[in-house]
């Protein structure tokens, strides 16, 4: 069995490939310097023979979609339109997408939940997932679609997310009373949910599963979680509340009823704990630097 990973150099792709199953087959890893999937013969080559396709390469920074929506639309749908045409009706295709494609609400999110991309990252990716029904649709490759909510964990070093910024050692900005809830998902729980739907993806069909913890913590729990796993204080910042929704939570009944699936890692102190002991080991690639 032949498997290709885009994006296998990002953060998420890292955990994928090392997830894979080693023995009775070959696993290709693609970073974006060996792939870039806006280049349809590139993608074509790349993909020629594969059983299965994890398509994780994108770009999906929200604040980043803003500024520069065509590019992001480029990369995560017209990238994603190029791996699915270079896969035959036989290729068992897995996309990563984001829980960003729903509709904010306070009960938990299924995978049939409401939609409601509000910028264009999620919207490009919400558009790929069509392209990818469509197709499926068509006599096109079976394709599973897995919308990740927070995702967090080892290898993550980008200060911009909730975890790594938190445990930086600079001020930490909490807009009003640091009760907004949100699904924290170890990117190691991720990983597995991508090589079991890699397993599950069927001729002709697709299916998205809502991929999270199905529990909620707030920032402020967060804050004193990392508290007690560093034993030192979080340096904070309050700032005026914002317009945010107050809770966002998965329901992932579907995928473990379907898959098998659990989230085995992704309660908030066993994050924190891991993340925490990888920025222990400073890299030169790293924009952090723990606290000494």
């Amino acid at each position: 069995m032949r498997v290709v990973i885009t994006g296998a150099g990002g953060f998420v792709g890292r955990h994928v490939v090392a997830a894979f199953p080693t023995t009775g087959g070959e696993v290709a890893a693609l970073d974006r310097t060996a792939l870039d999937v806006t280049d349809p013969d590139a993608v074509r080559r790349a993909l020629a023979g594969a059983d299965v396709v994890c398509h994780l390469a994108a770009r999906v920074r929200v604040r980043e979609s803003r500024e520069d929506p065509a590019g992001y639309w480029r990369t995560n749908l017209d990238g994603t339109r190029n791996v699915l045409a270079a896969c035959g009706p036989a290729t068992r295709v897995v996309l990563t997408s984001t829980a960003a494609v729903h509709a904010a609400s306070d009960a938990p999110i299924a995978a049939d939940a409401p939609l409601d991309p509000t910028s264009p990252y999620a919207a490009s990716k919400l558009a790929a997932d069509l392209v990818a029904r469509d197709l499926a649709a068509a006599g096109g490759p079976g394709v599973v679609t897995l919308r990740a909510f927070n995702v967090a964990g080892p290898g993550d070093r980008d200060a911009s997310r909730v975890v790594p910024a938190l445990l930086s050692g600079r001020p930490f900005r909490v807009n009003g009373d640091g009760s907004a809830v949100r699904d924290y998902l170890h990117v190691a729980d991720l990983a597995d949910a991508v090589v079991a739907a890699s397993a599950a993806a069927e001729p002709g069909t697709w299916r998205a599963y809502s991929v999270g913890s199905g529990r909620g913590t707030s920032v402020a729990e967060l804050v004193d979680v990392v508290g007690r796993v560093t034993g030192r204080s979080v340096p904070v910042e309050h700032a005026p509340a914002v317009a945010e929704a107050a809770r966002l939570v998965a329901d992932p009944t579907r995928i473990t009823a379907d898959l098998g699936w659990r989230p085995r890692r992704s309660d908030a102190e066993r994050i924190v704990a891991d993340v925490w002991e990888d920025l222990r080991r400073p890299r030169q690639d790293s924009n952090l630097r723990p606290w000494h």
